[in-house]
């Protein structure tokens, strides 16, 4: 069976449902997995991969501490900059 590795509030953790949204483990940005922004940057073959996570929901990315993408999500990232003290 194949496994996955997810990011939670208690750190990476295996499951064997693959997660639904990618993240910048740098940025703290998450997005979803066909996110032009993120294809473009794994294209480009640049560290981007090294800081690559991923998340079951987007509940477990805010849980993490990451914000929503600004070019994926926008309307997340509106309400999310809007609410930013």
């Amino acid at each position: 069976m194949k496994t996955y590795k997810l990011l939670g509030p208690a750190g990476p953790h295996v499951s064997n449902t693959p997660g639904l949204l990618g993240g910048n483990g740098q940025a703290k940005i998450y997005g979803r997995l066909d996110c032009s922004s993120a294809v473009r940057a794994v294209k480009v073959g640049t560290t981007y991969q090294k800081h690559r996570v991923f998340f079951a929901d987007e509940d477990m990315a805010v849980a993490c501490g990451y914000r929503p993408c600004g070019n994926c999500m926008k309307e997340k990232y509106k309400a999310w900059k809007t609410a930013k003290p």
